[in-house]
Order: structure tokens, then sequence, then C-alpha cells
């Protein structure tokens, strides 16, 4: 579990290609301390598992399935990435509850720079922006953000500018994609509320 409150830029320091997986090996100096072999770490919001330490190097690897649903399959060397390590029992909880878990990619359709503000839109598949509210969380790249605005196919966030500074999103451009995670609570409700819609005999939705 995270917040998504990253905790610095790292750099991928190395690609190796280990079919059908790769292994990334990335600069993570400033969290490297007390870092363990088995520990979690968000990578752009990716929850991956440390498998290798040396020195300020953490090693990771990534299945064919988190290259093809996540961005981490478009980083290349020197690709600087958001890490957040685990949320321990009794820490902050500063931003919102963040599984690790990406749903799905978003794409920066426009950006607005009113400095030192910036406004970002980003397109959202239509069946998770049901899960997405003005004023509610939504993780992207590993970072908690406040909705502003929310439609059936689109979101929009506005980044003060420590986060501009201090995480990817300050560099993205329009076309980039970034990794979406709704928030877990939302997810639930949806669920909850699929549920107590009623069905016909047969076992289809009723519409409405």
């Amino acid at each position: 579990m995270f917040t998504g409150l990253v905790e610095t830029v790292g750099r991928i320091a190395e690609i190796r290609n280990e079919p059908p997986g790769r292994r990334f090996q990335i600069d993570a100096t400033s969290i490297c301390e007390g870092v363990q072999i088995g520990d979690s770490i968000a990578i752009n919001g990716c929850c991956l598992t440390v498998i290798e330490i040396d020195g300020n190097i953490l090693g990771f690897e990534a299945g064919a399935e988190t290259l093809s649903r996540t961005n981490l399959g478009q980083l290349k060397q020197d690709s600087p990435v958001n890490l957040e390590r685990s949320l321990a029992v009794g820490d902050r909880l500063g931003g919102h509850y963040v599984t690790g878990h990406v749903d799905a990619l978003a794409t920066l359709n426009e950006r607005r720079d009113d400095p030192p503000w910036s406004n970002l839109f980003f397109s959202v598949p239509e069946n998770l922006a049901t899960q997405i509210a003005s004023k509610g969380s939504v993780a992207v790249d590993g970072v908690s953000l406040t909705v502003v605005d929310a439609g059936k196919d689109f979101f929009s966030v506005a980044l003060i500018p420590h986060t501009l500074d201090q995480t990817t999103l300050g560099k993205l451009v329009v076309g980039d994609c970034v990794n979406l995670e709704t928030d877990v609570l939302a997810k639930y409700v949806q669920r909850s509320m699929e549920s107590l819609r009623p069905e016909t005999a047969n076992g289809s939705r009723v519409s409405s």
C-alpha cells in the first residue's frame, strides 16, 4: 500500500531484456537506506518487488502483462521515474490509499501552463471514468492528485509548483501516456452499485 506522495525521482540506469519480461536497474540514491530484498516500491505508481541491491542501484523485474498495461514498457535508459516506498504502519497518510495496481494508461491531451502552476487534461477509458469524480483522488504515475473536472472520457488536475518540480509530471508533453489508478474506494462503490441492478430471469441486466 502506498500514499501517492512521491519520495524521489529516480533514474533508469539499465534495462535488460529477459523474455518475456525485463529487468530494470534503477538509481534510487535517496531512498536506498534500509531497503531490503523483497520490499515493494512503486515505480511510476506500479508496485514492483526489489530483487537486487547494488549500492544505490535497485533491481526489479517486470513481466509481459506489466509492460503492456503500464508505461514501464516505454521506459529507456536515463528515463526519470517516480519512486515511493510502501507505507509502514504508523506512517502519516498525506495522500490517499494507492495500491500500486495500475488500472490503465491515460493520455495527456492538453496542457495549460499558468506559471508557476499547470493544468493537465487526460483522456481516460470510459469504463474507468465513472470511478473518477471532481474533488476526488486519482493517482497519475504514482502521484496522488485531486481531480478538478471529470467527464465521460476525461479528467483534469491542477499541479502546484512543488509537484511540477519534484515529480516527473512537470516534464509531461501532449501525447505522453501515464499510469492511472483510480481511488480504491470508488472501485468498491461501483461494484456494489452494479450488484444492486435488477436482473431478468435469464440473468441479463435490465437497462434503465
